[in-house]
């Protein structure tokens, strides 16, 4: 494939607009984005008007049949991943379609099943992955700086971080909650640092306690008449190796911090936490915490989109693989199943 990579981009909300769009114009001459879709249609050439992006359809099926691409952004509602997704591979275009993979695991192995059928790259825009820190601290791991790495812990909690716009609260075009929506990112981190250890177990809860009133809103007001998702989930995982995460995410909690995304390890050489980086151990009768002097300072949207980019044009494959997208969304499925029946489920 030859440069520039002709891109559609399939829904025109935020993710779009303020990940994809500029992230792809920030490539150059590599990449021209050529198709914008959305049902919205009215939203949508407001949106490509004001990048230039000459095409606009209502519809990621008539972008396909109307224009040539070589790859496809999947920006649309979680409800949608697997539709558009599916489009663009049967088209014969590589996949970023945004997190989660789907709404369950049966409809991500779908999207797994059909890149492998087209021989195309499909991968999930799981930007933590490309934070500097954990490209740092994945070096350590790999190089058996922790040792085995037998429990884990990933937070993504907000004090009152219920978004007020998109379709974020809604169950049944979004699957859930911040367990779906924030957590995952910082469960597919920890699942990433650990090297994706199959899991044995699953015991969660989740809550609807603050979503559901009306309340002070820090990402703006919501329709707490109309909220369907959890608003805290927390669960613990226990892998067949015998390691364990305890998982912890909310969208609105009582707790001081506006926000903490946060994953830690624990080895036994060493530990560690991410964002910010720090590494905990012992060496000679000495316990020292060691934190990075410097770190490149590019983000992990931009990082995604240029690697992805470069993955389509003949570089290095993505690290996020349709593997993975189907072993997280089962997590994903078995946390939600376990909450519903009050009690711990087998993966």
């Amino acid at each position: 494939m030859t440069e520039p990579l002709r891109v559609g981009i399939v829904g025109a909300g935020g993710i779009a607009q303020g990940v994809h769009i500029p992230n792809y114009l920030k490539c150059g001459s590599r990449v021209e984005i050529v198709a914008l879709a959305d049902i919205q249609l009215d939203r949508a050439k407001e949106v490509a008007a004001t990048h230039h992006i000459p095409y606009v359809f209502a519809s990621v099926e008539e972008m396909l049949d109307k224009v040539s691409l070589d790859a496809v952004s999947v920006c649309t509602p979680n409800k949608f991943h697997v539709s558009a997704t599916l489009a663009a591979l049967e088209a014969g275009c590589h996949v970023l379609c945004e997190k989660p993979p789907a709404l369950c695991w049966q409809e991500a192995e779908l999207m797994a099943d059909a890149a492998q059928r087209a021989g195309k790259i499909l991968t999930y825009g799981l930007h933590y992955r490309h934070f500097p820190e954990v490209e740092t601290l994945k070096k350590f791991i790999d190089a058996g700086d922790l040792g085995e790495i037998y429990a884990s812990r990933a937070i993504a909690v907000r004090r009152r971080g219920i978004p007020g716009w998109g379709v974020f609260t809604n169950k049944e075009l979004q699957g859930g909650g911040p367990l779906i929506d924030i957590g995952v990112h910082m469960l597919d981190t920890a699942l990433y640092l650990m090297g994706y250890p199959l899991p044995d177990t699953v015991f969660a809860a989740t809550y609807q306690k603050i979503g559901n009133r009306q309340g002070v809103g820090m990402m703006g007001d919501w329709d707490w008449k109309q909220f369907s998702v959890e608003d805290m989930a927390r669960g613990m995982i226990r892998f067949q190796n015998g390691s364990t995460l305890i998982l912890e995410t909310a969208f609105a909690a009582n707790v001081e911090k506006r926000e903490t995304m946060q994953v830690s390890l624990m080895g036994d050489k060493a530990g560690a936490d991410v964002f910010p980086l720090k590494i905990y151990e012992e060496r000679h009768d000495t316990l020292l915490d060691t934190t990075p002097a410097f770190l490149p300072k590019k983000g992990g949207h931009e990082l995604e989109i240029e690697r992805f980019v470069d993955a389509c044009l003949g570089g290095a494959k993505p690290i996020s693989t349709p593997e993975q997208g189907v072993a997280l969304q089962k997590l994903l499925d078995a946390l939600y199943r376990s909450a519903e029946l009050g009690k711990p489920v087998e993966c």
